[in-house]
Order: C-alpha cells, then structure tokens, then sequence
C-alpha cells in the first residue's frame, strides 16, 4: 500500500514543463538585429556629442554675457570691435529680457534629459527642442547677416550644432517604432 502512495504522490509533482522560447531567428534576421541596435546606440553617441558642444558653446557664451568679457576667437571686426561683441549687444541678443544664451543652455540641456525619458515622450521631446532651437538659431542668423551686419563665431558654431541636432533627433524619432 505505502508503494502505491508513493509513486501516485511523485506523478503529482512532477517537474513543470518547459516554458516557451522565442523561436530562433531565421538567419537574415539576426543579422537585422544585430545592424540595428549599434545603429542607435551610434545615433545616440552622436546626438549626446553634439549636444555637449552646444552646451559647452552657450556655457561660455552665457559666461561672457555675464562678466562682460570679450569672446576667444572672434576674428571679424564689426564698428572697431568684435564681431561677437556686436551681435551680444545688439537688440537681438535677448528675449523678453533674458539672454539668447540663456535660452540655449537650457535648450541643451532639455536635450540632455530627454534622452533619458523613455519611449515616444522622450524623443518627442528632443526632437520639439531641437527643432524650436534651430528654426530660433536660424532666425538668429537671418538678425546676423541681415540686421548686425557681423556674425558671431560661437554663435554660428551653435547654430550649426542645432543644425545637426534637429536632423539627428529627427531620425531618432522617425526610426524608431512606436512602443520601443
């Protein structure tokens, strides 16, 4: 009796069967797969690059803006000073009373954290600010060439990083599916 027990006892607790895998890739789509994720990750790389420079371009700006100190490497002359000089003082340099660097400090700096936001939010995000700074920077050179008559060396430098950033995070968010 007692062997009965225990063999009817050991078939209620067998081992549970074996959980589900994914079914293996067919072999063009690991490759797929694998092309993919570097992609982005590089994609990245080049958004957060582009975007320190820019923010270390505006830090200097906003640093010189609020000392008083004449920008490095301004080698265009606009009235007898610097071209860099001109276009900070002109009536273009600020917005509603705070300094266009300011502005694009902060610009940068909501690219940086929207990076970190996951899903469609957080490239949404980066591509609104990318985009609100390089059409800002692009009208900012339009004052430059059109109205100052002198154009900024860093200004130029970080319009031509918004440049950049508004296509980089324009891939960014058009690549990558809703969802992921």
């Amino acid at each position: 009796m007692k062997a009965q027990a225990k063999t009817t006892g050991r078939a209620r607790f067998q081992a549970p069967a074996p959980i589900a895998t994914r079914p293996e890739p067919r072999i063009g789509e690991r490759g797929a797969a694998r092309a993919e994720r570097p992609a982005r990750s590089k994609l990245t790389v080049a958004i957060v690059v582009f975007t320190v420079i820019g923010l270390l371009d505006a830090g200097y700006l906003t640093y010189i803006h609020f000392y008083g100190l004449s920008a490095l490497l301004c080698f265009g002359k606009s009235h007898g000073h610097s071209s860099c000089l001109t276009v900070q003082s002109s009536q273009w340099s600020s917005l509603a009373g705070i300094p266009v660097a300011i502005l694009g400090l902060i610009g940068y700096l909501i690219l940086l954290v929207s990076l970190r936001i996951p899903g469609e939010w957080g490239r949404l995000i980066g591509f609104g600010t990318a985009l609100i700074g390089f059409l800002f920077s692009l009208y900012l050179t339009y004052r430059e060439a059109f109205s100052i008559h002198a154009y900024c060396e860093w200004c130029l430098g970080s319009a031509t990083c918004l440049t950049v950033l508004a296509v980089l995070t324009g891939i960014r968010f058009l690549r990558t599916p809703p969802g992921a």
